[in-house]
């Protein structure tokens, strides 16, 4: 498998000690010439544009703002456009030439309005100052009162107050709306002083103030911070003079009290609101669930809730979803359901709004049998789920790693005729990915075109991430400049994907390849980055660049996270360096963080390998009685066999689900390194156990693939416990279906190694290709070797192998065998009783590991976390 059809790329040292990644290619240029692949054809045709870009022509005005076409009549659109177009030292006069006598007023206020609503204050006020000057165009008191607004919204006060105050000099009396506009204008402003001088001077000139003018008021007054006692002494003006307070009226009250924390207040006012009549919206409810809100007191929403029940006047449904969301955003189950129960208790119907806040609440709290109670309840109650309902549900069940049934809820949702949006394809793409689940994910996106929506970056991303779940590095790749070419700029995320999908193949010829992409790009690499590289030299057996790779990551400011230090141990054990190993655990427990399960299963093995039996056992208890992490327990009690019998085996079974929902990717580091923990502790039939549990959860779906030509184990993404767990397995799979009278293959083939290594002969120097090929040897000698068309299988042809087969029917003693390899499980009796280790090495095997330790260990820089 390769980047692109030409790629080539020779073996340099990737690091150097001023930047991460200087790519080997003498000239970079030349390289993207060949890498045609990674530079999509949009980025071509953006580059040959910029190249022969023209300055761009001046343009007076402002065109570029179009009208909606019959928004305005022919004339009011033409002199819009024109004033748009005019510059800023052009003659207005000019432009109403055209215009005299043949539009009214009624026309000039809309281009007003329509420069109002552009904030365009310097073009109306230019047309404003002109019409002033004119007789037949003079402006009129809603002319008067749009400027004023437009000024005032604007923050020009000074300009705002001149219009005003020049009103009567202009023949122009004020009324109650230019009494209004500049009262709010101030109060805008926070200038609610002026605000009351103004209705004070209004009322000395006899113009009575309107319910909106008072509103305006005591909002400038409220926002501004008159006392309480001021405000209630206006709404008490305001009813004296026989103006009725409206709902915006309560509202500004209560928003008063909501800011200002005043409960008792708040209660006073909402108990009037409901005695004069008027009935509250959903604002209403918000504020009255912010001021209890902030005083720890929601209950007291639900009391007045209920108060109106008893009265006889009926909450609407808005009411109980506002209480219902304060409560959900608290976390409260208990509470949201008793306002679930009164609400139905008032035969208030439920509407999806309603559902869409517990489902969501349910999920969060982990508690998935209530989502899917509720939903069918939901269903059953013919409440119609919305879109923001199933993106609820999809969000709810893809965080909790239910990923086949976010699939069903899509399917479902066709069903209904409910039109997905891009929350659901993006909840629907991102949960394939962390599940793996790629063919869902390409049938989602081929959806998405079906029905001309163009897929965004994290859709793409998504659908990158599933493709290397399941190490189809191809078609990643393809996803990844389909991306490129339709527009969808990929981001940090959508490149970290793509890198991950590569580093747990060990490809790290390719991750240099896309990070040097990325830095084209000008996308920052960061810690998830910087992650993926040091896990991609460790597969590869490139440890002293993945060591680099950390120490240029700590110089580039780039702080480690938990997984850093995980996968900084991993290269050290790979690599065989035991006290390097046992350093940086320790530095990791002394940083105050607990190491992660993976890191305990990562030193058990280094511990066994090492025939250091008492630090196993004594590590393998820490484990067990490890009171911060039930999943530290319930895997050493699985280590030491605690958990064989079917009925104790689900709660191993529990566990795994839960690591499941983290997503394939966590699933395949924690089971590589429980499988390497448990084969060298000799618990053979167990990791057989474990790697069947994982093949269920759809981890490694490329392990076994069978057809009339190959028969293959694909163990290139496998630590070597892992790897020697599935080719027994997969030994004693052919076995069992030669003695029962299958056709055998024309090849059995173990694939270690994957994409541009494939080619090369220094394949053999990867750790997983070495540690299966000497337990071939030892198990099989002579019959399984490199061929020469592809130097990252192991084959053996199929004379050969029915040959291996044949002479493994009768053991040394004349009984009849029933495997190949024998899997069983050693006893965990007595520390230093060592478990057999024939059966993994032999004796050229433990040669060569030597020889590499002591080559590796000079090599390698320590740790230093």
């Amino acid at each position: 498998m390769t980047l692109s059809p030409s790629l080539s790329l020779p073996h340099p040292s990737p690091l150097s000690s001023s930047t991460l990644f200087t790519f080997p290619t003498k000239n970079p240029r030349s390289f993207f010439l060949i890498h045609r692949k990674f530079l999509s054809g949009s980025d071509r045709r953006f580059l040959s544009a910029k190249a022969r870009a023209k300055p761009k022509e001046l343009v007076l005005g402002n065109p570029s703002v179009t009208l909606e076409k019959g928004k305005y009549s022919y004339d009011v659109e033409t002199l819009i456009n024109k004033l748009s177009s005019l510059p800023p030292r052009g003659s207005i006069a000019r432009c109403l030439e055209m215009f005299k006598n043949k539009m009214s007023l009624n026309d000039f206020a809309l281009v007003f309005k329509e420069f109002a609503q552009r904030g365009d204050w310097q073009r109306s006020l230019r047309l404003f100052k002109y019409m002033q000057r004119q007789i037949w165009c003079k402006p009129n008191e809603h002319i008067y009162t749009i400027m004023i607004s437009l000024l005032g919204r604007e923050g020009l006060l000074d300009k705002c107050r001149e219009v005003f105050d020049e009103m009567p000099s202009q023949g122009v009396p004020r009324t109650v709306f230019s009494y209004t506009a500049v009262i709010n204008a101030y109060g805008r402003n926070g200038q609610y002083e002026t605000s009351l001088e103004l209705l004070d001077r209004m009322k000395k000139e006899m113009i009575l103030p309107s319910i909106l003018t008072y509103n305006t008021v005591i909002n400038a007054c409220a926002r501004g911070g008159l006392d309480w006692e001021g405000l209630l002494g206006l709404f008490a003006e305001m009813r004296h003079e026989g103006i009725q307070p409206d709902l915006v009226t309560y509202n500004t009250l209560l928003s008063a009290c909501a800011h200002r924390g005043l409960g008792n207040e708040a209660e006073m006012v909402f108990r009037n609101m409901n005695e004069g009549g008027i009935v509250p919206d959903i604002t209403t409810y918000g504020y009255l669930v912010e001021t209890f809100g902030k005083l720890g007191k929601l209950e007291k929403v639900s009391g007045l809730l209920k108060e109106m029940e008893l009265g006889g006047n009926l909450p609407d449904i808005m009411s109980y979803n506002v209480l219902l969301e304060a409560y959900a955003q608290l976390g409260s189950i208990k509470d949201a359901v008793s306002v679930f129960r009164q609400m139905q208790g008032a035969r208030c119907v439920p509407n999806a709004a309603t559902y869409s806040i517990l489902l969501n609440l349910y999920g969060r709290n982990g508690r998935y049998d209530d989502v899917r109670e509720l939903f069918l309840d939901m269903k059953v109650s013919n409440t119609e789920p919305n879109a923001a309902t199933y993106n609820i549900l999809i969000q709810v069940f893809g965080e909790g790693g239910y990923f086949k049934e976010v699939v069903t809820l899509f399917h479902d949702m066709v069903e209904e005729n409910v039109e997905p949006n891009m929350e659901t394809y993006e909840g629907l793409i991102f949960a394939c990915g962390k599940g793996g689940l790629h063919d869902d994910a390409k049938k989602i996106l081929l959806n998405m075109n079906e029905k001309g929506i163009v897929p965004s970056s994290k859709a793409y991303t998504g659908v990158i991430e599933a493709y290397g779940q399941a190490a189809l590095y191809e078609e990643a790749l393809v996803a990844f400049n389909t991306m490129n070419e339709v527009g969808s700029e990929p981001t940090v995320k959508t490149y970290n994907s793509l890198i991950h999908a590569f580093a747990r193949g060990g490809l790290y010829k390719e991750c240099e390849a896309i990070l040097y992409r990325m830095g084209e790009s000008g996308v920052a690499r960061n810690v998830a980055s910087f992650n993926a590289v040091i896990e991609a030299f460790r597969q590869g057996g490139q440890f002293e660049e993945a060591v680099k790779a950390y120490i240029e990551m700590e110089k580039s400011r780039c702080d480690p996270d938990e997984q850093t230090l995980e996968v900084v141990l991993s290269v050290y054990c790979v690599a065989g360096l035991v006290d390097e190993s046992v350093e940086h655990f320790q530095e990791i427990k002394t940083s105050g963080i607990l190491p992660s399960v993976m890191c305990y299963c990562m030193m058990l093995a280094v511990y066994a390998k090492s025939e250091r039996w008492d630090d196993a056992y004594e590590l393998l208890d820490e484990m067990l009685t490890n009171r911060e992490s039930s999943i530290h327990q319930v895997t050493g009690q699985l280590i030491k066999g605690e958990y064989d019998d079917d009925s104790n085996w689900q709660m191993v079974e529990y566990v795994f689900d839960k690591l499941n929902s983290e997503g394939c990717g966590l699933g395949m580091r924690f089971y590589n390194t429980l499988l390497e923990a448990l084969w060298w502790l000799g618990q053979k039939e167990r990791a057989a156990r474990v790697l069947n549990e994982a093949s269920k959860r759809g981890i490694f779906p490329e392990l076994f693939r069978k057809n009339k030509l190959v028969w293959s184990v694909d163990v290139h993404r496998m630590w070597e416990g892992g790897a020697y767990t599935a080719i027994s397995l997969w030994l004693n799979n052919m076995y069992e279906m030669f003695v029962n009278g299958e056709d055998l293959p024309q090849i059995a083939s173990v694939v270690v190694v994957r994409g541009q290594m494939e080619k090369s002969s220094s394949t053999r120097d990867f750790p997983i290709a070495k540690a299966a090929y000497s337990f071939l040897q030892d198990k099989v000698p002579s019959f399984f070797s490199f061929p020469g068309w592809n130097k990252g299988r192991i084959v053996c042809q199929r004379s050969q192998l029915k040959r291996i087969l044949s002479g493994t029917e009768s053991s040394s003693d004349g009984s009849k065998k029933d495997k190949i390899i024998d899997l069983s499980n050693s006893p965990f009796n007595l520390p230093g009783a060592r478990t057999s280790g024939s059966d993994v090495n032999s004796s050229h095997q433990k040669d060569a590991d030597s020889e590499s330790r002591i080559r590796t260990r000079t090599e390698l820089v320590p740790s230093t976390v």
